[in-house]
């Protein structure tokens, strides 16, 4: 299952300086892909967003709420109206 390559990519940051320093900021998706291929690693956008699915699910429904709230007011922000 790639989501373990998923998870492995993200174990290594802690040994490995370099690759800390490569996903220290943000990464679009692709480059995610190509960083996990580097190390091996077969990650897919579907193991991103299980992932990210997984994280959610251990968030109560306040923590999520709030979440959503300061990101609306992020894109509000964003959005020229």
């Amino acid at each position: 299952m790639a989501l373990n390559d998923l998870d492995q990519l993200l174990a290594l940051r802690s040994e490995d300086p370099s690759l800390a320093e490569r996903m220290a900021g943000p990464l679009d998706l692709e480059a995610l892909i190509a960083l996990a291929a580097e190390h091996g690693l077969t990650v897919t956008e579907a193991d991103v967003f299980a992932a990210q699915q997984r994280e959610n699910s251990d968030r109560s429904s306040a923590q999520l709420q709030q979440e959503a709230a300061q990101e609306s007011r992020r894109l509000r922000h964003f959005i020229q109206g």
